[in-house]
């Protein structure tokens, strides 16, 4: 009776035995979505990274290029003269106060001026150093007014034998009808001169101290001198 009792368990061990083998698959499965989860979450941090440096870039870049361009918020053209007449106020906008920042210049005030700046001539060329251009034309109404060549990053640009040359107000000569003529160019010239030396574009600075102009007068109405290129080389 033991012996048929020992058959009829065998039976019921071997059933155990294919339990116990196959409780290897049901602690794997557990394993497997986990791993699953965790390349999952792996994927979400990597384009979360991706997204968050595209953005940081792309942001940065276009803060730049925008503090960098001097075409801005309330920028004033008259012929191909520009200006930012509330570039020293404290209304100026907020890339203009940054570019001001970055660049370490002290802007006139309103009530002390206003500068304008060209660096193309009336065909719309870029403005070269070996290039002879002329200046004709009136000025506005101003105390004082000073004429200088700067490099594209307004940097003054020195003349022939390394000095930095400018023209003012009180040793320009005029012409009838307090029109004036200022040849620009690298070797000397009767009149007006204003040398500049080396290759390259420059941008011409022109400032007015202590003009009405600073104050919100109608632009439309103004005129400045027109800047002709006569040759090159």
């Amino acid at each position: 009776m033991r012996r048929a009792a020992m058959r009829r368990a065998r039976p019921t061990r071997c059933r155990r035995c294919d339990c116990r083998d196959a409780r290897p698959d049901a602690v794997v499965a557990p394993f497997e979505r986990t791993g699953a989860a965790a390349a999952a979450m792996l994927r979400s941090a990597a384009l979360a990274a991706v997204a968050a440096t595209i953005a940081i870039v792309g942001g940065a870049g276009s803060a730049w290029l925008a503090v960098d361009a001097r075409d801005t918020v309330g920028v004033v053209s008259v012929g191909g003269w520009t200006a930012l007449p509330d570039r020293g106020s404290p209304g100026s906008d907020p890339y203009a106060r940054a570019q001001l920042a970055r660049d370490g210049v002290l802007p006139l005030g309103q009530a002390e001026g206003l500068t304008f700046s060209a660096d193309q001539d009336a065909d719309g060329r870029p403005l070269l150093r070996d290039c002879r251009y002329r200046l004709a034309g009136g000025m506005p109404p101003a105390r004082l007014w000073t004429l200088h060549a700067d490099d594209p990053q307004f940097g003054p640009i020195a003349g022939p034998g390394g000095r930095v040359m400018a023209l003012n107000s009180y040793v320009a000569l005029y012409g009838d009808g307090g029109t004036i003529r200022v040849e620009v160019s690298p070797r000397p010239e009767p009149g007006n001169w204003l040398g500049v030396a080396g290759t390259g574009r420059m941008v011409l600075v022109l400032t007015l101290y202590d003009t009405p102009l600073a104050g919100g007068t109608e632009f439309s109405d103004v005129a400045l001198p027109s800047i002709v290129r006569v040759d090159c080389g």
